[in-house]
């Protein structure tokens, strides 16, 4: 009995461990996107065709080598999958690496990612005007506390002006609006086929998508080294890696544990912007930041439990 509970205990830790390593990875991948994004070279539109293409491909094949072959398919064989498979494509994956990648070509890679963890924040909106759930005590505190937060990261403290572009504020917006629609399109997929698939086909096809405005092989952009690295490294880390570690990371912990280390996104962007892409932070940010990671953190760990 001890030897059970001391593996389970163990076990835990793994999961969260990925978890954590999963976010730490996507943040920097944040960081890295700024380098691209403000290459005026690389069109936004080429940008996510390449990405999700490749990203696309890599995930499929290695769901060749460690998922049994009969489940490759397995999507297609119904339409209804097939239909929620390709609005989650577009209006989740692609429209969510599209506005991204604006937000942070017009302002930052920092404000971007703050702005985009909102997303529970517009599932919790939506399931209200939709399905007419429930408000509950913790969603007004919820939504009132990141109100404060996004006030004071985009002003930094003087609500008399915009730290950055308005532009920029919108595209975040939308981007914590598609974030939300990436969660909640796929719910049914999910449920029924791997996560790995349900992803390397919405990738696919999103890339697809794209192609059919800026084919990713006519008229390349010019890449820098440093560019080139960031559009590489990006792929790698954010599409591949963080989310293989995400995925693996389900298998041995909770929601509710990884919901946790979701913090850890914002916050390792917001250091290596400012470590390495001379991003000026002041006080009144740092705590709008503090506080829209602490509003999420409470709606995704009480709102599902009830009040």
């Amino acid at each position: 009995m001890e030897e059970s509970k001391k593996m389970t205990k163990k076990t835990l830790h793994k999961g969260f461990l990925l978890a954590f390593l999963a976010s730490v990875t996507w943040g920097v991948s944040g960081a890295v996107q700024q380098i691209v994004a403000k290459d005026a070279n690389i069109p936004a539109m080429w940008f996510v065709g390449t990405r999700t293409l490749v990203a696309g491909v890599i995930l499929l094949v290695i769901a060749l080598f460690v998922l049994p072959k009969k489940e490759f398919f397995s999507i297609f064989k119904s339409w209804k999958d097939t239909l929620i498979l390709v609005a989650f494509s577009i209006f989740g994956l692609f429209a969510n690496m599209y506005t991204f990648f604006y937000a942070i070509q017009t302002g930052n890679s920092s404000t971007a990612t703050i702005l985009q963890y909102l997303s529970p924040l517009f599932i919790m909106v939506g399931a209200i005007v939709f399905t007419h759930k429930k408000v509950l005590r913790i969603d007004v505190i919820s939504f009132a506390l990141a109100l404060i937060g996004v006030v004071l990261l985009i002003t930094r403290g003087d609500i008399s002006h915009l730290s950055i572009p308005f532009e920029s504020v919108l595209w975040g917006i939308g981007s914590g609006i598609t974030a939300a629609l990436y969660v909640v399109i796929p719910q049914r997929l999910i449920a029924k086929h791997n996560g790995l698939l349900v992803t390397g086909w919405g990738m696919l096809i999103a890339g697809v998508f794209s192609n059919f405005f800026t084919p990713v092989w006519v008229n390349p952009p010019h890449l820098s080294t440093k560019s080139l690295i960031g559009v590489i490294t990006v792929i790698l880390l954010s599409n591949v890696l963080a989310f293989l570690m995400m995925v693996f990371s389900t298998k041995y912990t909770t929601a509710a544990t990884i919901s946790i280390t979701d913090a850890v996104q914002p916050f390792t962007t917001l250091v290596l912007s400012v470590i390495f892409l001379s991003y000026s932070v002041n006080i009144p940010e740092i705590i709008g930041a503090v506080i829209v990671v602490f509003a999420i953190y409470i709606l995704n760990r009480y709102d599902t439990n009830g009040d």
